[in-house]
């Protein structure tokens, strides 16, 4: 496939992928082990699919275009989407980057493992000091958020405490859910997806 015609496929995939990743965060799963503000959703799966076959950057931009669009109708201020956005590229860019250097079940599954291990750790750095410290000034205090994790489980006494103990094994099981969807539905959707007749 010549170069433009790939870039243009990959745009549209892009697109797409972008209202599908957008419609998916409409689709919020409360989970009764976690704060109410932390809630489930499918909407990485876009982002995924979209690394796999177009390339990690292409992942990226659906998260950042999927977000974007969740921004008309946001009830943080935008601090929500910039969080969803922070740890959706830590998943899709390390697996992406990894899944183009080894394409196969194997190169997969590796790749998945490690973004979900990437985003679970780095979301616990992102939240402390940058997302947690705007929604302190913009939306809930320190106390109220901190109160919200006490009520789940009462000897937490600190805010990292509590992103190390929920949001930390949240997002990375969050993420591997995600990578399994995508370990079973790649193959068969990578023929549309790349634009190449199946062998």
């Amino acid at each position: 496939m010549r170069k433009e015609n790939k870039t243009a496929r990959n745009a549209a995939v892009c697109a797409v992928m972008s209202a599908l990743g957008y419609v998916l965060m409409l689709i919020q799963i409360p989970l009764p082990f976690m704060p109410a503000f932390i809630q489930f959703d499918f909407s990485d799966l876009p982002a995924l699919l979209t690394a796999f076959a177009c390339g990690p950057l292409w992942g990226v931009l659906v998260s950042l275009l999927k977000n974007a669009l969740h921004l008309f109708q946001s009830a943080t201020l935008g601090i929500g989407e910039l969080s969803n956005f922070l740890i959706a590229t830590f998943f899709v860019l390390t697996a992406g980057l990894i899944y183009q250097k080894k394409r196969s079940k194997k190169g997969a599954l590796i790749a998945s493992l490690a973004g979900a291990a990437t985003a679970g750790v780095l979301c616990v750095l992102t939240n402390y000091f940058i997302t947690y410290p705007l929604y302190f000034k913009f939306l809930m205090s320190e106390q109220a958020i901190l109160g919200m994790y006490q009520e789940k489980l009462a000897s937490v006494k600190d805010i990292f405490l509590c992103l190390v103990i929920f949001n930390l094994p949240f997002t990375f099981g969050k993420e591997l859910i995600v990578a399994a969807i995508t370990f079973f539905i790649y193959k068969p959707l990578s023929p549309i997806l790349r634009g190449k007749k199946k062998s």
